[in-house]
């Protein structure tokens, strides 16, 4: 597990801007963002974080894994549909992951030229394959690619973080929270981080 190499400067330049968000941030003096370097992990993960709470996605996660063993395409594939459904996993996303571990071992999603790619070109590859929508791109963004200025604005957690913490009405319109996040540029996965931090016992994974 790696922390983001801009994590820091972040942390600092948020706290300097940000009154609210810089008091979550001192609230957790020790946690930062947790990435990845297994592209078909994180997006496997996120698949099975869709629409459900941290800890649920953590459960379902913790038991997806023991049956598979080494999460790779391969052993995703493969795993028959009654032993997937058994870890909480509902028919929709079952068909997601087979369809994921298809679209690698077929090549027809190649990580390796991402890196070079701006965010919304990614978004645009990824959206292609059926079960990832911008939400799971953007995930994708953040814990594998670790991308600094990714604001998540479709994710309900962070929507409640920035309520709570500004103690404001929820929810929030999107057009509001983008005009809000320009304050937490250029590190707004930074700043969605915290407010998700803020929300769950347990710091999120994908």
């Amino acid at each position: 597990m790696i922390k983001p190499y801009f994590w820091e400067k972040a942390k600092k330049d948020l706290i300097l801007k940000d009154k609210y968000l810089g008091k979550i941030i001192k609230d957790y003096p020790r946690d930062f963002l947790f990435t990845k370097s297994d592209p078909f992990y994180t997006l496997a993960r996120s698949i099975v974080g869709q629409q459900i709470s941290v800890s649920a996605a953590q459960a379902v996660w913790e038991r997806f894994e023991k049956k598979v063993g080494k999460v790779n395409p391969l052993n995703v594939k493969c795993m028959h549909y009654m032993k997937l459904k058994s870890c909480g996993l509902s028919r929709q996303k079952i068909t997601y992951l087979k369809s994921l571990s298809i679209a690698f071992i077929d090549k027809k999603i190649q990580p390796i030229k991402w890196k070079n790619l701006d965010n919304e070109k990614i978004i645009d590859e990824l959206i292609q394959i059926k079960g990832i929508g911008r939400w799971t791109a953007e995930m994708f963004l953040i814990f594998n690619l670790c991308r600094p200025d990714i604001f998540p604005v479709d994710d309900l957690g962070l929507i409640k973080g920035i309520c709570n913490c500004y103690n404001i009405n929820y929810p929030i319109t999107k057009e509001r929270a983008i005009k809000m996040s320009k304050k937490w540029k250029p590190y707004r996965s930074v700043a969605t981080w915290y407010f998700w931090r803020s929300l769950d016992p347990i710091p999120v994974e994908y």
